[in-house]
Formats: C-alpha cells, structure tokens, sequence
C-alpha cells in the first residue's frame, strides 16, 4: 500500500503543535507590535531612535561592551535559538523527524524551501547591474512566531499532520539557517575561544545528567558557554541551539537526569520549552524587531529599494522561491517514493502552507544584517524588502488558507450529513 501524506500525527507530534500554537499566537502579535513601533519611531524621531540603538552597556574588560542593537540581536535571539533548539530535540525524539518515513518530507521541503529562493535571489543579482551574489541566504528563512500565528488564525480547519507540517519545516529552516550562519557568515574564528564554548556546553549537558536540572544553577553554565562562542567569532546564536539539542528530550532520560522514581510525563525539554517560550516569543523576539525593523519609509527610500537588485532578489525569493521551493520539493517526494497526500487533502493545501514559508522575518533580517551590515548601502533596502515581502506573503497564505479552511469545512459537513 502506498504511504500518504500528513496522514497522522504521533502523540509527542501532537503535543509539540499544540504547545506552539498556543504560545506564537501572541508571540506573533507582540512581534508584530514591535515592528509597527520601530518603524513609527524611525520615521518620527530617527535622531532618538538611532541614539538609542548606539548605546553601547556591558564590560569592556570582557569585550562585552556592545551596542543595545547589537546585544538584541545576538544576547536575546540565542534565547529564541535556544527555544528553536528544544523544538528540534522534542522533534527528534518524539515528533516527526523521530521517523525517517515522515522525517524525509519537512527535510526535503525545508531545502526545497531553501536552494528555490537562493536560485531566485542569485538570478536576479548576477544578471543585474550593482547586484551583490552574498545575501542569496536572506530570502531562504520562514519565520516561526508570524507563520504559526497567521495558521494558528486561519488554518483551523487543516488537518493537524499539515499543520504539523509546517512547525517542523520551520525548525529545520531556522537550523540549515544556523548552519549557513556558522559557515557562510563567519569572517574569522578563534579555535580557543570555539573550544572553551564547546566545553562549556558539554559541561552544560553533563550537569543535567548529573541531577542538576532543577533551579537555575545552569543558567551561569550557558551565559559561560554564550560568551565564548560570542569571542570566537561565530555568530553567539549558535551557543544556544547547542545548549537546546543537549537537554534530553525523551522521559526515560528526564528521569535519569532528575533522580526520580518514575518517568515523568513530560521530557525536560518539554518543560524548559514551556518555561523559557514566553520570554523568547514575548521579549526576545519582538526586543529584537525593535532594534531591527526601524527603516524610514519615505518616498525616496521606497523608490531606491525597488530599484535595487537586492531587495528585488529578497522580495521575490520570499514571496516566489518559498512557496515553489517547498511545494516543489515536497512533489518531488510524493513522485519518487509513490505516496499520495492523505484523503480530503490536495496539492492546494500544501501550496497555502507554502505560502506561509514566505514569511522571512526574524531569521531574515538577521541573516541580512549579517550580509551586509549596518549602515551599508543595501542594509534598509533588505530590511524593506523583508517587511513588505513577509506582509504579501503572510497575506497570500491567509487569504489562501480561509479558501483551503472553507473547502474543508463544507466537506466535513458533508460527510456529516451523509
């Protein structure tokens, strides 16, 4: 019998989804208030706005004596990382990459969603003149909290394997991002300073399997770990997916760690992620978007970003690349291992989530900082481009979601009439 396509979901699957709908619904809408408030401020008071973002707090003697653009960006999104890391280990474990079977299909549509928008972003920049080849990985990231929140919204009646579909792709985007961040982005590194963060994070995972998991003793731990992989050169967000792939992820060694007499009925990284998603979704991401979303929307900036082979490569790799990417790739899956997609499913449902990939945000707009830098000659015109790229493509996925939403909802009527 062929397989079929986001046909069920296991019990961990289950509850990984559930857990995230419920917390990125308002983390959505607290990123999207701080978005709306960055840009109001920009363009109001940029003399103010910039002063505040120059601010340079933390220890000299440490070489933490950083900007408060710079410690939003990488202080708080490693919190988000770390949140992202627990995500992927539940997954692992318990969720959908637990199986090679439904493993294979958010992979591949995670790369298909990746190279399409690269292949996108590279066309028009290598043809084009005054293009730049080196931010081809802006346009490759969705952005879970705006993504979850528009499906958490408008996609109640897709089935929740589909939906599931979705997280899982958006956590291993957000890891080939950090990936690509690690290796692409990284102009130097410090093997020693690389060396001591590796220690730190093995001492981290060896601390909760020697039974220190309750309180906060591990915190000092990660900071430890955060700052030397900040004084190696390669991005700090990469200290905290680390940390989150190291927390167990499974009962049986929760409760190895824990010293407790039963297995307990969540995983720790269940629990950490319920403990620490409120302070990502809530302050760190939106804290972040604050610090990076505030561009001025004049006449003249709006006409320059358009003109701009960057941002026309971003624009387009959001809003095309992803969602031809992803429902390409997840085709190509059904084609070659002759499965088919779960009764009362079509190929229109994959291409509304799809849709949904397009929304680049948060991971964006750091990967275009990192491209090109502050105050460079294409850094607002990408942070443009991102913003009215994920609103199209966050528009499209919503209004193409009610469509699916609707469709689906007057067959189970029908079936329940019948």
């Amino acid at each position: 019998m062929a397989s079929r396509l986001f046909s069920s979901l296991s019990p961990g699957s289950e509850r990984n989804l559930l857990d995230t709908l419920r917390e990125e619904r308002v983390g959505g809408a607290l990123l999207l208030a701080g978005t709306v408030v960055a840009l109001l401020w920009a363009n109001i008071a940029p003399d103010s706005y910039q002063t505040v973002s120059d601010t340079v707090v933390g220890p000299a003697a440490l070489h933490l004596d950083l900007t408060l653009a710079t410690w939003a960006t990488d202080g708080l999104l490693a919190i988000f990382f770390f949140v992202v890391g627990l995500e992927l280990k539940r997954e692992i474990v318990d969720g959908e990459l637990r199986n090679p079977r439904t493993a294979v299909v958010p992979i591949v549509a995670a790369v298909g969603g990746m190279l399409v928008p690269a292949i996108v972003y590279l066309a028009v920049n290598l043809t084009a003149d005054g293009g730049v080849a080196k931010g081809w990985a802006v346009p490759t990231a969705t952005d879970i909290a705006f993504a979850v929140s528009v499906l958490a919204i408008v996609g109640r009646h897709l089935p929740n394997a589909l939906r599931a579909f979705l997280l899982t792709l958006a956590v291993v985007d957000d890891l080939l991002a950090i990936i690509v961040i690690g290796v692409v982005y990284t102009d130097h590194v410090s093997l020693m300073w690389l060396g001591a963060g590796a220690v730190a994070v093995t001492l981290f995972a060896v601390a909760i399997r020697r039974g220190w998991a309750s309180g906060w003793l591990l915190v000092p731990v990660g900071l430890i770990a955060w700052a030397c992989v900040h004084a190696s050169g390669v991005h700090a967000t990469i200290a905290g997916v680390a940390l989150g792939l190291v927390v167990p992820g499974s009962a049986a060694a929760t409760q190895r760690a824990l010293r407790l007499p039963d297995p307990p009925t969540s995983s720790l990284a269940e629990q950490w992620e319920h403990t620490w998603r409120p302070l990502s979704a809530g302050v760190a991401v939106p804290v972040f978007a604050l610090f990076a979303a505030g561009v001025t929307l004049s006449a003249g900036a709006l006409s320059s970003t358009l003109s701009d082979p960057v941002a026309q490569g971003v624009a387009l790799g959001l809003v095309l690349g992803k969602p031809i990417g992803i429902l390409g790739a997840t085709w190509l899956v059904a084609r070659f291992t002759h499965a088919t997609l779960a009764p009362g499913l079509d190929w229109g449902d994959v291409g509304a989530i799809g849709l949904l990939g397009g929304i680049g945000f948060t991971v964006s707009l750091l990967v275009g900082e990192l491209a090109f830098g502050a105050g460079s000659a294409h850094d607002e015109h990408v942070v443009v481009a991102i913003i009215i790229a994920s609103a199209v493509a966050a528009l499209l996925g919503g209004l193409a979601l009610v469509q699916r939403g609707r469709h689906h909802a007057r067959e189970s009527r029908a079936a329940t009439s019948g």
